[in-house]
């Protein structure tokens, strides 16, 4: 297993998405974030069934990072409770999982 880490979150709009994105690159919480969509998304929220066309954000970050992303998330999600799903990633090229350790410890 390696430190690296895939979190998930969804946005309702393209511009909200990507404006979270580059905020999270900017403040070196992820190294990428790709942005997915329009997606389907169907929940209960408040006693109520949804079905909205959604953004996934698959953000590209390390074990120590993922707290910080749900305090940012606090700051710039715009949903009363943003997803924030941390996926390990298991194994991945040595190459790709170096540069994303420098970029988001500032290397």
């Amino acid at each position: 297993m390696t430190n690296a880490r895939i979190v998930l979150t969804t946005v309702g709009l393209n511009e909200t998405a990507e404006h979270l994105a580059g905020q999270l690159v900017e403040r070196r919480l992820a190294a990428c974030v790709n942005i997915v969509g329009p997606i389907r998304s169907v929940y209960r929220w408040k006693q109520e069934i949804h079905n909205e066309q959604e953004y996934l954000l698959m953000i590209k970050t390390t074990a120590e990072h993922v707290a910080d992303l749900a305090t940012a998330f606090k700051e710039l999600h715009p949903y009363e409770l943003p997803e924030c799903v941390e996926i390990a990633i298991e194994s991945g090229s040595d190459a790709y999982l170096a540069w994303l350790m420098a970029e988001v410890n500032g290397q």
